[in-house]
């Protein structure tokens, strides 16, 4: 698992170098210079690659940036994330320099080329590295001195990189501004919140270093002692605090820049908001910015943070007093999808001060009897709120903000207690808190404390930001009160909803008593929220027909906000469709501001049980909105979907009935095939004979391979892995997008051959893809689309052989003038040249006779004249050439 920073990562790749001396060996204080390009008239920049050495027997790895300009500037040290190098940051290294810093980036022990043993940001090990480094920026010549030996420098990361930013701030007074992001204050709170071994990330950070052997000795020790236990021990929490900032929160007193991630289960906003409690008592300036992302995934919103670093860095290492630092306090809110390319909407949130997470508190009444419930023996099977490592793309804290839920709890392994429905909209700004009474047949006990998002009619629940609160309850036979601080979130919700304070006795993610036990839990208050009500969202833009609309329109709006609630509910089930996998009737969707441009217009086909349906049309031919309407993502303007009668819409209870594979699947590298599927089915909340998992893998053909770690898979078998996890719980209705991509011709076959198995049985498959040849082999059904409106469906053997296309062969070939005077004859729909000829699409009232005489009279070379028989030909003249 790669834990380094999307957002402070190169996104762009290296640039092209211009020029570059070679060098066989690079030794200690020596190096190599290049060239790297800029873009237009940007200024070139030079990168010095040296190999320093750290006294210790220690050599590290190192890339220093400048431009050409003469002059001293102030520096910045660049750090990388878990498991990475140097080269992820080079591409904002590169950036800095051309706006006039001297950047240098360096991998950090056992990481990259660099020697020596992870120390997890040791004191005695990479923080003094840190220190070495800047002993040698303050005798490089471009670098601006505040006095001899102290240079003018900033520091910035991701994750472990933010660590160490923040902790060469505390140990080395010559840093002068930092920017950390994702990262951690308390490294013991982080792995052993509240007494509770975070088992999952503590797995994944040793893996994604290679192993337990590439970490000091005394580490690997701790971390195998505590994950033989399940329970971190005092000597254990001491070694991590030892290494966290929090060490040295009390010497931190530079510029700081917090941008913690919402998505974030690893390193969740509360220790972000620790950092930012402690730096601002020592008088530092301090700015907090939430990100729409994290290490569970989402959107890093790359472009703008890094703009701000830099804006920060203006401020406080330039002197730039005109810099917009931005605000004090800034969170990241989803407004809804975009519907021309499905993605979040992002809009920033802010105020003039931290709110920190107890701001502007609401009580919430919950009710709900004593209950009793079980920590099962061996623990599992185990609750599901955060996937570590599957977050995805789309985050985690997206998805939940979108209503949907990946969350799991199981009968008899959790208490639950319930507020009203809301009145009003409430937006959960910070930590909750709940005081409730523990009573446990065992000594201690471990529980997991989370608040749902409960829909108006109490079958959909949402955890927000997928996020869950460990706590060790210690001397609970006796009973206790026990406040529960829940995960930090920024979260709304909608009136009508409730709140659903949950406290179960397993965590996939963390490590709970294998010995059974019975808990007890009764309420002690209400449920309190905080609000944040000096946080205010930025308003949408509008476009400009808004400011001189006539007002006689506002009677129109009103009109139509009055009914929308009733336009919007769910439509009652066909029961005449009740057996058809899809009925889609007269479906439209503009594009995003538009009112005459489609993406898909005046849509209807029909696909029965059995069918495998291939998608077919040119580049924006509506295919993916139609797919994304299909799958609940986005919602049509006009017309309805129907999946075996019942009406879609997002979060509709059929979708379960329906299994997709758009755009790859996320795996956990060193899990096997088996493994990760078996948790991803978890994640479902269905129980685990509904998987069907033996047979989802019999179809899809992985054989001894399902044994192995996913990383040795090849693409191939990756791509049949994400079939088989599309088709657990034997889906009615199997939708793939492009699921050939990547593979060469016999996996390409294998392919074909695992969608005529899985439609062999009844079922129903929708696959779109760009080859036609192996359409043409392996569906049944086809539906082409041009320019969002259907063209033809109907089977395959009919659209091939259909008696309306002709394929007129030519001695000579056929020039376009000619071709568009045949597509203009009476009878004629369409005429596209080929190698060979012609390919005519007559109309109804066409007919080959009069076709062949109108070609003589044009003077074409008619040598032959017959239907055609490739699948190609048609589309393309189904299409018109347009693709």
């Amino acid at each position: 698992m790669d834990l380094r920073l999307p957002g402070l990562r190169a996104l762009r790749g290296p640039r092209r170098l211009l020029a570059a001396a070679a060098a066989v060996v690079v030794i200690a204080g020596a190096g190599t210079w290049t060239v790297a390009s800029a873009d237009d008239d940007a200024p070139a920049v030079r990168r010095a690659d040296r190999v320093m050495d750290m006294g210790d027997g220690v050599r590290v790895d190192t890339s220093y940036f400048t431009d050409a300009a003469s002059g001293r500037r102030p520096a910045v040290l660049l750090a990388h994330g878990f498991g990475g190098s140097k080269d992820d940051v080079r591409q904002q290294a590169e950036d800095l320099a051309r706006d006039g810093y001297a950047v240098l980036t360096w991998s950090a022990r056992g990481f990259g080329k660099s020697t020596g043993e992870v120390g997890l940001n040791d004191p005695k090990g990479e923080v003094a590295d840190v220190s070495k480094l800047l002993d040698w920026l303050a005798k490089q010549p471009q670098v601006e001195l505040d006095r001899t030996g102290d240079p003018r420098v900033g520091m910035a990361g991701g994750s472990y990189g933010g660590a160490i930013s923040l902790l060469a701030a505390g140990y080395d007074d010559r840093v002068d501004a930092i920017a950390p992001a994702i990262t951690y204050w308390n490294l013991a709170d982080a792995l052993f919140p509240n007494g509770v071994f975070k088992k999952l990330w503590a797995g994944i950070f040793v893996n994604s270093a290679g192993g337990c052997d590439k970490f000091e000795k005394q580490i690997c020790e701790m971390y195998e002692r505590v994950a033989e236990s399940g329970t971190p021990d005092a000597q254990a929490r001491s070694m991590l605090e030892e290494r966290s900032p929090s060490a040295v929160g009390d010497r931190i007193k530079v510029p700081t820049l917090l941008m913690q991630g919402q998505s974030d289960s690893l390193f969740p906003l509360g220790q972000a908001d620790q950092a930012a409690k402690a730096i601002k008592a020592n008088g530092a300036p301090v700015d907090v910015d939430w990100i729409s992302g994290g290490h569970d995934g989402g959107d890093m919103e790359t472009d703008r943070i890094q703009a701000r670093v830099q804006s920060w860095f203006d401020r406080y290492l330039k002197d730039d007093k005109g810099a917009d630092t931005g605000p004090a306090f800034r969170v990241t809110r989803t407004g809804g999808v975009d519907s021309t390319d499905g993605q979040a909407l992002l809009r920033g949130a802010s105020a003039d001060s931290y709110p920190g997470l107890d701001s502007g508190t609401k009580s919430i009444a919950l009710t709900g009897r004593e209950q009793s419930f079980a920590n099962p023996a061996g623990a599992s099977p185990p609750a599901v709120s955060a996937l570590p490592g599957l977050g995805g793309a789309g985050g985690l804290a997206q998805l939940s903000s979108l209503g949907v839920g990946v969350s799991l709890d199981f009968p008899g392994q959790f208490a639950a207690f319930e507020s009203a429905p809301v009145t009003d909209d409430l937006r959960i700004t910070g930590s909750p808190t709940a005081t409730v009474h523990v009573k446990s047949t065992s000594e201690d006990a471990v529980l997991f404390a989370k608040v749902y998002d409960v829909g108006a009619d109490g079958t959909q629940q949402v955890l927000p930001s997928q996020l869950v609160t460990p706590l060790r309850v210690e001397d609970a036979k006796a009973g206790k009160d026990v406040t529960l601080t829940l995960p930090a979130v920024d979260h709304d919700i909608e009136s009508g909803h409730r709140l659903r304070l949950v406290v179960s006795s397993t965590d996939l993610g963390y490590a709970s008593p294998v010995a059974p036990a019975t808990y007890t839990i009764s309420l002690k208050g209400d449920l309190t929220v905080p609000t944040a009500p000096g946080v205010s969202t930025a308003a949408a833009p509008l476009p400009s027909w808004v400011w001189w609309l006539p007002l006689t329109s506002a009677g129109i709006a009103l009109a139509l906000l009055l009914t929308a609630r009733r336009r919007t509910a769910t439509p009652a089930p066909d029961p005449e469709l009740a057996e058809v996998p899809l009925q889609i009737t007269d479906l439209s969707k503009r594009y995003a501001g538009s009112q005459d441009r489609y993406a898909v217009r005046d849509l209807s086909f029909r696909v029965e049980k059995g069918q495998v349906l291939g998608l077919l049309g040119p580049n924006g031919a509506g295919k993916t909105t139609t797919l994304r309407m299909l799958m609940g993502l986005i919602k049509p303007d006009v017309g309805e979907i129907r999946v075996f009668g019942h009406a879609i819409r997002p979060g509709a209870p059929v979708l379960s009935r329906v299994g997709a594979f758009v755009e790859g699947a996320g795996f956990l590298p060193h899990l096997s095939g088996r493994e990760n599927l078996e948790l991803y089915w978890q994640a479902t909340g269905r129980p685990a004979e509904d998987a069907h998992l033996d047979e989802a893998l019999e179809i899809a053909g992985l054989g001894d391979a399902l044994a192995r770690a996913v990383r040795t898979y090849s693409q191939g078998m990756r791509q049949r892995l994400a079939i088989a996890q599309a088709m657990l719980g034997m889906p009615d209705l199997l939708i793939l997008d492009e699921p050939t991509n990547g593979l060469d011709p016999p996996q390409i076959r294998e392919m074909r051959e695992v969608m005529i198995r899985y439609a062999a049985a009844g079922r129903t498959v929708i696959v779109s893809s760009h080859l036609l040849a192996e359409v043409e082999q392996s569906c049944t059904h086809l539906v082409v689309m041009d320019r969002g409106r259907l063209v033809q469906a109907g089977p395959v053997a009919e659209i091939i052989g259909s008696g309306d296309t002709l394929l007129v062969g030519t001695a000579t070939a056929v020039e376009e003038p000619v071709a568009e005077k045949v597509a203009a004859l009476a009878g004629v729909a369409s005429a596209v040249r080929t190698d060979d000829g012609l390919l005519v699409r007559l109309d109804a009232d066409g007919s080959a006779t009069r076709l062949v005489a109108e070609l003589v009279r044009l003077e074409v070379p008619v040598q032959s004249v017959g239907p055609h028989r490739r699948l190609e030909d048609a589309f393309l003249t189904l299409i018109g050439g347009s693709a």
